[in-house]
C-alpha cells in the first residue's frame, strides 16, 4: 500500500525537490533556483508526453472497438503464452525501480545501482520477450494482415514497445551515470522522470493486456 501511495503521489504531484547538498559525484552547477526551474520544466514536459501517449492509445482503442463492431470478420487470435511472462517481467522491473529510489532516498548507493541495473535488464528482457511473441505469431501464420484482431494486436504492441524503448534508453543513461558516480542533485530529476514514465508504461501494458484478452 505504501508503495502504491508513493507512485500515485509522484504521478500526480511529482516527488519533492532533491537535496541541494551532497550527491554521488558531479551533479552540475547552477544553484538551487536553476535546478528547480529545470525540474519544473522537465515535469511539465513529462506530463505533456504522458497526456499525448494516453490520447494516442485511446484513439487506437476507439478504432479497435469500432472496427470490431463493423462486421463479422473479426476472429479473436490465440495469444502467445509468453505475453503473461512478459507482463510479470515488466511488473518486476517497476518494483525494482521503486526499490532503487528508496535506496537513493536513504543514500545507499550500492543498493541503488543494483536495483536500477536489475530494472534496466528486466526492461530489455521484456523487449526481447515481445520480439519472441511476434516471432511465435509469425511462425504460426498470424501476420498483421491476417485478421483485424491481429492487425490491432501488432499495432498496439509495437507502439507500446517503441515507447518502452525510449524508457529503456533513459534507464540505461541513469544506470551508466550511477556506475560512473555522476548522480549529483541535478541528476535526481532524470531519475524521477525515468521512473514515473516507466510506471506509466507498466500500467499501459496492463491496460493493453486486458484489451487483448477481452476484446482481441
Amino acid at each position: 500500500m505504501s508503495m502504491s501511495r508513493t507512485i500515485t503521489h509522484d504521478v500526480l504531484q511529482g516527488p519533492p525537490p532533491p537535496p541541494v547538498e551532497g550527491g554521488w559525484g558531479g551533479g552540475g552547477g547552477g544553484g538551487f533556483d536553476g535546478r528547480g526551474a529545470f525540474r519544473r520544466a522537465s515535469f511539465t514536459g513529462l506530463f505533456v508526453m504522458l497526456a499525448a501517449s494516453t490520447m494516442l492509445f485511446a484513439a487506437f482503442t476507439s478504432a479497435m472497438v469500432v472496427r470490431r463492431g463493423l462486421g463479422d470478420d473479426w476472429a479473436s487470435m490465440a495469444k502467445p503464452p509468453v505475453l503473461l511472462l512478459n507482463t510479470g517481467i515488466l511488473l518486476a522491473s517497476s518494483l525494482a525501480l521503486e526499490l532503487a529510489r528508496r535506496a537513493l532516498k536513504f543514500r545507499h548507493r550500492a543498493n541503488f545501482n543494483r536495483w536500477w541495473t536489475a530494472a534496466t535488464i528486466l526492461g530489455l528482457l521484456f523487449l526481447g520477450g515481445q520480439a519472441l511473441a511476434w516471432s511465435q505469431l509469425n511462425g504460426g501464420g498470424v501476420f498483421i494482415s491476417s485478421n483485424p484482431s491481429s492487425s490491432f494486436f501488432y499495432v498496439l504492441s509495437v507502439a507500446h514497445a517503441i515507447h518502452l524503448l525510449g524508457g529503456v534508453t533513459a534507464l540505461c543513461y541513469v544506470d551508466v551515470q550511477a556506475w560512473r558516480l555522476r548522480l549529483g542533485p541535478a541528476k535526481r530529476t532524470v531519475i524521477d522522470i525515468s521512473a514515473i514514465f516507466w510506471h506509466f508504461l507498466d500500467g499501459l501494458w496492463l491496460y493493453l493486456m486486458v484489451l487483448f484478452y477481452v476484446w482481441g
